[in-house]
């Protein structure tokens, strides 16, 4: 009698455990929300520390919540695709050390970029305006409405809407995959040629950077997040140099 094989058996237990919740987060929001009507990336979703929303737990759980279900499926696929080999070069423990930093890390850089941004929606805005999207702001993104006026309604979006994914922590495994397997070439869908890894990380790197400084409106991508994954990524395996490898 032969059985199936789980497409997890394979994986070492990190990166099969960090698939696992992943997916749960989502999962048991969709539940909740055709239940309960309750939206879970407004509870696990990382605010900005000013909202009424904010509570300190969301700087851990935003990292394993997902906006949808392409957004997770993009996100795992790059853990799935990439995770398992750095797991089995530095063990797991430091491959989740490494997974947690560069996710809280991206949270940092997040939010420093935010903090920049709210700071300069309020400087176009008169004291009275500001005092009104801080104490009736959260109650109309709540009501699914918001201001009128354009800088007092980007004001209360970047104060009160959340930011869910792991992307800051795959950003930096494919930073730390390209650092330790610089010539390997990868052969991407979108590419009609492989491209060694090395050149892939610092394409997508550039690429982060412009669309972040570029700052489209209605972009609804932490840009900065990910490169504050990549940026910790980099500090944390230059740390870790005196026992770090080139393999290929």
């Amino acid at each position: 009698m032969s059985g199936r094989v789980s497409p997890l058996s394979n994986l070492p237990p990190v990166v099969k455990n960090l698939l696992i919740i992943n997916v749960g987060f989502l999962l048991f929001g969709f539940i909740l929300e055709m239940t309960s009507n309750v939206d879970l990336s407004r509870i696990t979703g990382l605010y900005y520390f000013e909202s009424v929303f904010f509570k300190p737990f969301q700087i851990i759980t935003h990292m394993f919540m997902h906006a949808g279900f392409m957004h997770l499926l993009f996100n795992m696929y790059a853990l799935w695709m990439f995770g398992p080999i750095l797991e089995k070069v530095w063990g797991g423990k430091r491959f989740f050390y490494y997974y947690i930093i560069t996710g809280l890390g991206a949270a940092a850089l997040h939010t420093f970029v935010n903090y920049l941004q709210i700071k300069s929606a309020m400087s176009l805005l008169s004291p009275d305006e500001v005092n009104i999207v801080l104490g009736e702001g959260s109650q109309a993104i709540m009501q699914g409405k918001n201001f009128i006026n354009s800088q007092m309604a980007k004001l209360n979006l970047l104060i009160n809407i959340p930011t869910v994914g792991a992307s800051g922590a795959v950003f930096g495994i494919l930073l730390a995959f390209g650092m330790l397997f610089p010539n390997t070439e990868l052969f991407l869908f979108f590419v009609p040629f492989p491209i060694k890894a090395k050149y892939f990380v610092i394409g997508y790197g550039v690429l982060e950077l412009i669309s972040g400084v570029a700052n489209v409106p209605g972009d609804n991508i932490a840009h900065f997040a990910h490169l504050g994954g990549m940026l910790f990524g980099f500090i944390l395996i230059k740390m870790w140099n005196k026992d770090q490898k080139t393999f290929y």
